[in-house]
C-alpha cells in the first residue's frame, strides 16, 4: 500500500505524544532496573554478573530480534504490534513478582518484557518516520525523551514502592501500569492513501499484476483450465457406455436437465481447483523472490562503508555505554558513599539528563548547517573519556556530576534513526534499522555482566569501566574514520532503490 506524503504535522503530534507515553511506560522499569538490581543481588544472593544479566537481557533481547520486530510492524502495523507489545511488557514485570530464582527473571523479565520494548520501539520509531520529515529530528527527539523521562520516574517510584510493598508488590504495580501502553497503541492511526479504493478482483485475477516481478512465461488461466480439461475429456465417453434400457426410457428433458447440471458442477470444479493450484505456485514463487531480495538488499546495505562502520560502532558503544544504568547505584554503594549523601539517585540524574539529550541532540539535528554524523561521533568520543573518568569519582558529587554528562550524551539514540535514515534512505529504514538494531541488542546484552565479571574478579569497578570507556572510544573512531571523505560522498554512492513489488506497511487496514 503506498503512502501519503509525510505531513509534518496534523495527527503526526498524536503519534508523537502517544509514542511519548507508550515509551515512558514500557522503558520506564527496563531502564531504572538498577533500583531493582540491588534488591535482587539481596534476595537470590547471586553474583554480581549474574544478576547482571536480568537487566542486560530485558535491553539487549528486544534489540537482537529487532529484524524479526521490523517484520511485524512491515507485516501487522504499528498499531496492533504495540498493543501486542503491551501484553508482553505488562504480563512480563506481574509475572516476574512471583519469581522464585534468578533464572526465572531471566525468562519472565529479560525476554518477555525485553522482547515486549522491542517491538514497541520499533513500532513507534517507524511509524513516527513516516509521519515526519523536515521535522523529523524534532519529533524522534521527543518521542526517545518518554523512556528517559520513565527511567527519571520510575527510579524513585520503584524505591518507594518496594519500601511500602515490598519487591513483589512493585512489579505487579509497575505492570498493571504498562496495560495503559493498549490505550496509546489504538490511537496509532495508518498512514495511508485515501484515494486508493480497494481493488474489486478476486486474488487469483489479481495475481499477474502483483507478482509481475517474475521474468519467466507463465501460463495464463484460462491455458491451464485447457490442459486441466484433458484430463476429462473421457467423461462424455463414459456417460453413453454407463447407459441401459432404463435410462433410454427416460423423458429426454429430464436425461438433459440432469446432464447440464453435472457438466457444469464438473466445470465448477475444474476452475476451482487450477485457481487454487494457479495462486498457490504464485505464492510460492513470490516467497522465494522476496527472500532472495531481502538479503540482496542486507549484502549492499553492507557495501556502504558508513553503514558497515555504524553497526561495528553501535555494538561498542552499547558494551561499553549501557552499563552505567544499571549498576551506577553498586558503584556508589562499591565507592563507600553513604546514603545521606545521595541528594537524589543517580540512575535517576542519568534518566533526566538522558532525556534533556535527546530532545536538545534531536533539535541540533534539524539544522541544516550540522552534520549529523558527525555530531554522533563527538558524542561516542566524549561518553568514552567520561566512562574512564569513573574510576576516579569517589564522593557522591564526582558520581552525580559524571552520571549526567553519560546521561546526556545517551541522549544521542534520538539521532540514531535520524543518521541510519541519511545513511540508507527511508525505504530502506526498516530493514537497516532491524539490522543495527541486532547489533546494539548484542552490546546490551553483554556489557554489564562482563562489567560485573570485571568485578567479581577483581573485587572493583575500575578495570571494568577503563574497558568501557575504550570500547566507546573504538567505536567512535571506527566511524569517524569511515566518514571521511565528507558525509556528502556517501549518498552520492547510494543507488537509488529498485522498484518492488512489495511496500512496507505503516499499519493495517483497520
Amino acid at each position: 500500500m503506498e503512502l501519503k506524503k509525510s505531513p509534518d504535522g496534523g495527527w503526526g503530534w498524536v503519534i508523537v505524544f502517544v509514542s511519548f507515553f507508550t515509551q515512558f511506560l514500557c522503558y520506564g522499569s527496563p531502564l531504572a532496573v538498577g533500583v531493582l538490581y540491588i534488591e535482587w543481588l539481596d534476595a537470590f544472593g547471586e553474583g554480581k554478573g549474574k544478576t547482571a544479566w536480568v537487566g542486560s537481557l530485558a535491553s539487549g533481547v528486544g534489540l537482537l530480534a529487532s529484524p524479526v520486530c521490523s517484520l511485524c510492524v512491515s507485516s501487522f502495523g504499528a498499531r496492533l504490534v504495540t498493543i501486542f507489545s503491551g501484553f508482553l511488557v505488562a504480563g512480563g514485570l506481574m509475572l516476574s513478582s512471583f519469581a522464585p530464582n534468578i533464572y526465572f527473571l531471566f525468562f519472565s523479565y529479560g525476554i518477555v518484557v525485553g522482547l515486549g520494548c522491542g517491538l514497541l520501539y520499533t513500532a513507534t520509531v517507524t511509524i513516527t518516520c513516516q509521519y515526519f520529515d523536515s521535522r523529523r529530528g524534532l519529533a524522534l527527539g521527543l518521542i526517545s525523551t518518554g523512556s528517559s523521562v520513565g527511567l527519571f520516574i520510575y527510579a524513585a517510584l520503584q524505591r518507594l514502592l518496594i519500601e511500602i510493598y515490598g519487591l513483589d508488590g512493585c512489579l505487579l504495580i509497575v505492570g498493571a501500569l504498562a496495560l495503559n501502553i493498549l490505550a496509546c497503541g489504538s490511537l496509532m492511526r495508518p498512514l495511508q492513501s485515501s484515494d486508493c479504493p480497494l481493488p474489486d478482483k478476486t486474488a487469483v485475477e489479481n495475481i499477474p499484476e502483483r507478482y509481475f516481478i517474475y521474468n519467466e512465461k507463465e501460463k495464463s488461466l484460462e491455458e491451464n483450465i485447457c490442459i486441466f480439461e484433458k484430463s476429462y475429456s473421457n467423461v462424455e465417453k463414459c456417460k453413453s457406455t454407463l447407459a441401459n434400457g432404463d435410462w433410454k426410457q427416460e423423458d429426454p428433458l429430464h436425461k438433459n436437465s440432469t446432464t447440464m447440471a453435472h457438466t457444469k458442477e464438473t466445470e465448477t470444479y475444474k476452475k476451482k481447483v487450477v485457481e487454487q493450484t494457479y495462486l498457490c505456485k504464485q505464492l510460492a514463487k513470490k516467497n522465494w523472490q522476496l527472500y532472495r531480495s531481502y538479503c540482496g538488499e542486507t549484502l549492499a546495505l553492507f557495501k556502504n562503508k558508513v553503514f558497515s562502520a555504524l553497526f561495528i560502532a553501535i555494538l561498542l558503544f552499547d558494551i561499553g555505554g549501557f552499563p552505567p544504568s544499571l549498576l551506577m547505584e553498586d558503584v556508589a554503594r562499591s565507592s563507600n558513599v553513604k546514603e545521606e549523601d545521595f541528594i537524589m539517585p543517580l540512575v535517576s540524574i542519568i534518566g533526566i539528563m538522558t532525556a534533556v539529550g535527546k530532545l536538545l541532540l534531536g533539535i541540533l539535528a534539524d539544522f541544516k548547517w550540522i552534520n549529523t554524523l558527525y555530531l554522533y561521533v563527538a558524542t561516542l568520543i566524549i561518553m568514552g573519556l567520561a566512562l574512564c573518568a569513573i574510576p576516579f569519582a569517589k564522593s557522591y558529587a564526582t558520581l552525580a556530576i559524571l552520571s549526567g554528562i553519560l546521561g546526556f550524551l545517551t541522549g544521542n539514540w534520538s539521532i540514531f534513526p535520524y543518521v541510519t535514515t541519511k545513511t540508507v534512505g527511508i525505504e530502506k529504514l526498516a530493514h537497516a534499522y532491524g539490522i543495527l538494531m541486532f547489533f546494539a541488542g548484542l552490546g546490551n546484552s553483554l556489557g554489564p555482566p562482563i562489567v560485573g565479571w570485571f568485578y567479581d574478579w577483581t573485587q572493583t569497578y575500575d578495570t571494568a569501566f577503563y574497558f568501557s570507556g575504550l570500547c566507546v572510544l573504538l567505536g567512535g573512531f571506527i566511524l569517524l574514520l569511515a566518514a571521511l571523505p565528507p558525509w556528502d560522498t556517501c549518498h552520492k554512492q547510494l543507488p537509488k532503490p529498485a522498484p518492488t513489488t512489495y511496500l512496507y506497511k505503516v499499519a493495517s487496514n483497520v
